[in-house]
């Protein structure tokens, strides 16, 4: 009985808990030639007005293009560059720029 109970338990607890879905590596690799004229083809910008996205964590990432999609952050070219991406775009996007190597720190 309490085996049955912590399976049922358990369980429950697996499908309340929010899925963080995994985006594609090449698909996104495939779809960031559009991003890579301002944050450059690895997502390490070499103008300091634009930010880099190389080894950024992959949920800011898609929290930033959720934002900019629903108009929470505004900006003209971000807000207007979201608005044709899917919610699996922006997964294999941020997947692809997370797994990039950015910027290191010295210690």
């Amino acid at each position: 009985m309490k085996t049955t109970l912590l399976i049922l338990a358990s369980t429950a607890l697996a499908v309340s808990l929010p899925v963080h879905a995994d985006g594609n590596y090449e698909a996104g690799k495939a779809k960031s030639t559009t991003c890579a004229a301002c944050h450059g083809f690895d997502g390490n910008s070499t103008v300091t007005s634009f930010p880099r996205l190389a080894g950024q964590h992959r949920d800011y990432l898609l929290q930033a293009l959720h934002e900019y999609k629903t108009g929470k952050r505004t900006n003209p070219i971000m807000g207007a560059q979201v608005q044709a991406l899917s919610e699996t775009d922006m997964e294999d996007l941020t997947t692809y720029f997370s797994e990039q190597k950015g910027l290191t720190l010295k210690y």
